[in-house]
């Protein structure tokens, strides 16, 4: 992806950077710390068995089609007949991010604000809740959207596919070194044969540290993904717009779930996602030019034409969309 205009080339380069390599070290990590996991349960043999069973894991995940995830969700699609502007300015990012083909455009009836990608680069859909189509504003649904576009261009559903496997492979293989050690533990004692509490210890801190390396994998991509997004449409701000209005509806609905004077914990280790406000900092550091927005023939809602349906009170239909709120 090239860099639009409204970018400063030397602070989107060194984010671009910092990303990259916090996802190189992060990776290795995780993959190191399942080949020690495996060695510490059968030596080299147990380093192979890991690596055989993390590959045909990644061969059965390759083949989960997207169409799986909406199915899941209950997604339904929406035609360009049913909301042309969001499929103008889709296949407008799709061209600028390089994909092949722009991704196909699902609804999820839900309240909730969320939006979400799958497939590859050569077959992908974007999922987007009845939530969020309904409080978004024009600005702000762009920068959602290249968001979730950069994701696929990223290909970061593999990526994450490939860490999901790793952590999976190295619980596994930290529960199977606990069993046998818990089984042989008595013979040891008996045998007078010093008891390997080293291994043991970290089997059972294996499959912590394993999650802890997966979010953080995460995260970066999420940054890498803002990035991206803020490349497409030159306009950063709006990204950060909507993670902001993100954070105060959705804090609320959660919040209000709980007991009178409880809050959500925010232990940011344990987040797949960033902080909101670090996500706004960098965003907005991105900014060369505060303000000025791409040319508003290519981006039509810059020219003020909202690709958003509009939304009434609760209960009336979504314009375009053909469905209950």
């Amino acid at each position: 992806m090239t860099l639009a205009p409204t970018i400063d080339p030397a602070t989107a380069s060194a984010h671009r950077r910092r990303n990259r390599l916090h996802t190189v070290l992060l990776g290795i990590g995780a993959m190191a710390l399942l080949a020690v996991t495996a060695w510490s349960l059968d030596g080299w043999r147990g380093v192979l068995w890991a690596a055989f069973g993390g590959a045909m894991s990644m061969m059965l995940a390759a083949r989960m089609s997207a169409d799986m995830v909406l199915r899941l969700y209950g997604a339904r699609e929406m035609t360009p007949a049913s909301f042309p502007e969001a499929h103008r300015i889709v296949r407008l990012l799709s061209e600028r991010a390089g994909l092949a083909s722009m991704p196909r455009l699902y609804r999820v009836p839900s309240r909730m604000m969320n939006a979400f990608s799958a497939g590859t680069r050569e077959n992908s859909v974007i999922c987007v809740t009845d939530g969020l189509l309904a409080r978004m504003a024009p600005r702000e649904f762009v920068g959602v959207m290249a968001h979730e576009i950069a994701h696929v261009a990223h290909e970061d559903i593999h990526v994450m596919a490939m860490a999901d496997v790793v952590s999976r492979m190295t619980g596994v293989m930290s529960l199977l070194g606990l069993l046998l050690a818990l089984v042989n533990l008595p013979a040891m004692i008996e045998g007078g044969t010093a008891v390997p509490w080293a291994t043991i210890l970290l089997l059972m801190v294996a499959p912590s540290v394993g999650t802890v390396l997966q979010l953080a994998l995460s995260r970066t991509r999420e940054y890498e993904a803002d990035l991206g997004a803020a490349a497409l449409t030159g306009d950063p701000e709006g990204l950060a717009l909507a993670l902001q209005k993100l954070e105060r509806i959705q804090g609320r609905m959660w919040e209000a779930a709980l007991p009178q004077g409880a809050r959500i914990p925010d232990p940011s280790i344990l987040r797949s996602h960033p902080g909101t406000e670090e996500r706004v900092r960098r965003l907005r550091s991105l900014q060369a030019a505060p303000g000025r927005w791409l040319d508003t023939g290519a981006m039509p809602h810059v020219a003020g034409h909202s690709p958003v349906p509009a939304v009434g009170a609760p209960r009336r239909r979504l314009r375009g969309l053909g469905a209950w709120y």
